[in-house]
């Protein structure tokens, strides 16, 4: 049995870090500027949910910057010690993991190394309330301390975004800001209003173009189904036409789930909303797609909540065979279908098409006729997406 070798790490260190961060963050430095959300009204949403939101101060920030360079420091003292001349490798990461004590910040920190990407995403969900002096001051000592640092990203609301002035946000990205995401989630005002979301289409469009007026990039994040069956059409159109206005650097698609603990489920459970299918979210996000126009942005299906993974591409070129994704989909026979979502929600495949090329339809076959057994797919299937959130 392999014995844990004293690594020489200062167990004591320690900085914050929030809940959550996009998929493509997955390789970050995750930093905690604030804490929570500020709004935290959202029907749909059950992050953040009984916390209270909080701005951290300068000097605490800074005091976890600092925390996370001596960190590296002292990983990067680590190879050294380890014969591998600073180099990151899974040897010296290994060694990390594996010392007792060390906790979830430290491995946080090995792991950046080790993939080297040098990306740091800054938690949590809304650091453009934060006065921007003051942020742009942490930025500035982030990227002072870290001069790994590549490239700095951050969750914003429209609301905050909208209130921010193109030359503040510039401030902003000259200290260090690269990229924004943005909850946009709808463009429809009714859909928006509904699910208590405190922002108008206006406002998501003046943020937007705020954002990237300022020379950031931007990560626009909608979320299909969000409409329900009442608002299903006004929600594609009407959230496409929002983002022709903008032309964000990457259109997010996040589809909606409905678990148990979000406040929209007692909508569900009362008749207020009524859910779409997987086929009828695939059909509105279809629409969705055909009204985008006139941008250049790349969409992207990056999250195991969709059902058809490889609908991803660039404005205008890769529009047609996002469309012709959906509609090969949408023209599958029923149980296709299904068996098709079995395997998408078993985490097994991207795309139909994965079905036979991974040689996967006699198993699926089988596990489909036994979910069979035990009640409505439809329902069993919905489930397991609802259990990803």
């Amino acid at each position: 049995m392999e014995i844990a070798l004293p690594t020489g790490l200062d167990k004591t260190l320690d900085f914050e870090q929030g809940p959550i961060r996009p998929p493509s963050e997955a390789r970050s430095l995750l930093l905690r500027f604030s804490r929570n959300c500020p709004w935290n009204k959202c029907k749909f949403c059950p992050v953040y949910k009984g916390s209270r939101f909080s701005r951290r101060g300068l000097d605490e920030i800074k005091a976890d910057i600092d925390a996370a360079a001596e960190m590296a420091r002292q990983i990067d003292q680590l190879s050294w010690r380890m014969g591998h001349g600073g180099r990151m490798t899974d040897e010296v990461v290994n060694a990390v993991f594996g010392d007792p004590g060390i906790g979830d910040a430290f491995r946080n920190v090995a792991a950046w190394l080790y993939y080297g990407t040098g990306n740091v995403f800054l938690q949590d969900a809304n650091n453009l309330i934060i006065e921007p002096e003051t942020l742009a001051q942490a930025l500035r000592y982030l990227r002072q301390r870290l001069p790994q640092v590549k490239r700095v990203t951050t969750y914003a609301r429209s609301s905050s975004a909208a209130r921010r002035s193109v030359e503040e946000l510039r401030m902003l990205n000259d200290a260090g800001l690269d990229r924004i995401h943005v909850g946009m989630e709808s463009g429809c005002d009714q859909v928006l209003a509904f699910m208590k979301k405190g922002v108008s289409q206006a406002q998501q469009i003046q943020a937007g173009r705020n954002i990237k007026q300022a020379g950031i990039e931007l990560s626009e994040y909608v979320m299909p189904g969000l409409g329900g069956k009442k608002w299903t059409t006004q929600h594609a159109i009407d959230t496409a036409h929002a983002l022709n206005q903008i032309n964000p650097d990457f259109i997010r698609l996040r589809s909606l789930r409905v678990p148990g603990r979000v406040e929209l489920h007692d909508d569900l459970a009362q008749g207020r909303f009524e859910k779409l299918s997987e086929d009828e979210m695939a059909a509105e996000i279809r629409l969705f797609i055909s009204e985008l126009d006139g941008i250049d942005s790349t969409v992207t299906s990056d999250h195991i909540m969709n059902l058809i993974e490889t609908v991803s591409g660039r404005l205008p070129q890769d529009k047609g065979l996002m469309l012709a994704k959906l509609d090969d989909y949408l023209a599958l026979p029923p149980r296709q279908r299904l068996i098709y979502r079995l395997c998408r929600r078993m985490g097994r495949c991207r795309e139909p098409e994965d079905i036979d090329r991974l040689g996967l339809r006699p198993q699926l076959e089988a596990i489909l006729a036994d979910v069979e057994q035990r009640g409505d797919p439809d329902q069993i299937l919905s489930d397991m997406a609802d259990g990803f959130i």
